[in-house]
């Protein structure tokens, strides 16, 4: 079993219309979701066909807690997919707790009108959603690495240009790198 803690005005988006979003996990990740809506407390249980895969219980555990940290249900479904993965990023580890700084980074990050969050997720091929005091990433390993970078550099004040400048750098390295697999 594994337990996730969900902010509870989250709970109704993971359970979904007539609980549809809830039975479409369970069902693609052969687990059973148990939902508190008034705690927001979340256990998932592996089914017997899930048991003998260790693996399904977290990729649940993942998708839940996407959920939380302000993805779509579809969207955080991706992490089904082998090699898909979530990380989250505390704001707080790079600003401290003063809530007006920590307002400012997440504005960094965001940017104008969504700019920067859409041009991390278009460069790095990663997607991002702030929520809360978090930035949580869903990628596969090479995406999660330049975007997970490019926030960071973000968080630590760098310019929004040297962002870009990384981020363009880092496609081009990407690129190269697929077309001399093919």
């Amino acid at each position: 079993m594994l337990y996730v803690k969900m902010p509870k005005e989250r709970v109704g988006v993971l359970i979904g219309e007539d609980g549809r979003v809830k039975h479409q996990i369970e069902k693609s990740c052969k687990v059973k979701l148990e939902v508190d809506s008034a705690s927001g407390d979340v256990t998932v249980i592996p089914t017997e066909e899930g048991a003998k895969d260790g693996l399904v219980g977290l990729n649940a555990r993942d998708i839940v807690k996407a959920i939380a940290r302000g993805f779509s249900p579809e969207r955080a479904l991706r992490l089904v997919g082998e090699d898909m993965y979530l990380e989250v990023i505390d704001i707080r580890d790079f600003t401290g707790k003063d809530p007006k700084h920590i307002s400012r980074v997440r504005a960094r990050i965001i940017g104008t009108e969504g700019k920067t969050r859409t041009t991390i997720e278009d460069f790095s091929g990663a997607e991002l959603s702030i929520y809360g005091n978090t930035v949580a990433i869903i990628g596969d390993i090479l995406s999660m690495d330049a975007a997970k970078r490019a926030v960071e550099m973000l968080l630590e004040g760098s310019e929004h240009s040297a962002v870009y400048k990384f981020l363009e750098n880092k496609r081009r390295y990407l690129r190269y790198r697929e077309m001399a697999m093919e």
